[in-house]
């Protein structure tokens, strides 16, 4: 009994889903989640680089402040794109580096996500979320903006029977990394389903991307862009394997991609 407490909280996890679901991790607990993304013929419109992205190991900590609001801090230590193809037209393609390959890292992602309201019977859990984009990595690798970009979202779940199922809504201001004195807004999207096969199998589907609002071309690096992602989980105590496949829905994301990963809740601090 005392395990299967301690494990509800990472019900409302993400992995490997980005569509964030309202519930926190719950008060006084920390949530480690790590993992690899694969990705075939993966784009970077404003270096023009083009290829096959290794990233190891992505990592994300979410910390429980209250038993209504979630603190996160995202990112990965290293990606290393196979160049397949270069675009000397693209914006910044000059100062990227020659050779087959490149690696770095990307910018991390700071978050505060609140529980407005619960769950019940009649209506779904809502809550929202503010996230910052930090301009720590640089664009010298051609495969980040080094851009500060924030985001805020509306997010709502509902558990029907066996299902939970997540929808997100909200707004990305993107700076234009060829421009610092230029922005686009996106709008934001995601929605996702979590289907309980047995007590500890999962299976996941979402649909989860952005939508340029600009009219006319969108600056590079904040044009449209979304994926579809199809999965499972296994969850035993307090471990969460999981692992899923996605596929581009635009001509500049990926064709398609893997990603498997872990997730660990524990009771980290007390909150006062």
């Amino acid at each position: 009994m005392v395990l299967t407490l301690l494990a509800r909280p990472a019900a409302a996890q993400q992995r490997p889903l980005a569509t964030e679901d309202p519930e926190p991790v719950g008060a006084g607990r920390i949530l480690l989640e790590t993992g690899i993304d694969l990705a075939h013929d993966q784009q970077y419109p404003v270096s023009g680089l083009k290829g096959n992205l290794v990233r190891i190991p992505t990592i994300g900590i979410s910390f429980g402040i209250s038993s209504i609001a979630e603190l996160q801090i995202d990112g990965d230590f290293y990606g290393r794109l196979n160049i397949s193809q270069r675009n000397p037209l693209a914006p910044l393609a000059a100062s990227v580096p020659e050779g087959d390959s490149s690696h770095g890292v990307d910018d991390a992602v700071i978050a505060t996500k609140i529980r407005l309201l619960p769950e019940s019977e009649s209506r779904p859990a809502i809550g929202i979320r503010f996230a910052t984009k930090l301009p720590n990595a640089s664009n010298a690798s051609g495969m980040d903006l080094n851009t500060t970009d924030f985001f805020i979202s509306i997010l709502g779940a509902k558990t029907v029977q066996s299902v939970r199922l997540v929808g997100n809504i909200g707004v990305g201001i993107l700076s234009d990394p060829t421009d610092g004195a230029r922005q686009n807004d996106d709008l934001t999207y995601g929605l996702s389903f979590a289907r309980a096969v047995t007590q500890q199998v999962e299976m996941v589907g979402e649909l989860n991307g952005r939508v340029s609002t600009r009219s006319g071309t969108a600056f590079p690096g904040t044009e449209t862009r979304g994926l579809l992602k199809l999965g499972g989980r296994y969850t035993v105590g307090m471990l969460r394997l999981d692992a899923g496949l996605f596929f581009g829905l635009t001509t500049v994301d990926p064709t398609v991609g893997f990603t498997t990963g872990l997730t660990y809740v524990f009771n980290g601090f007390k909150v006062p």
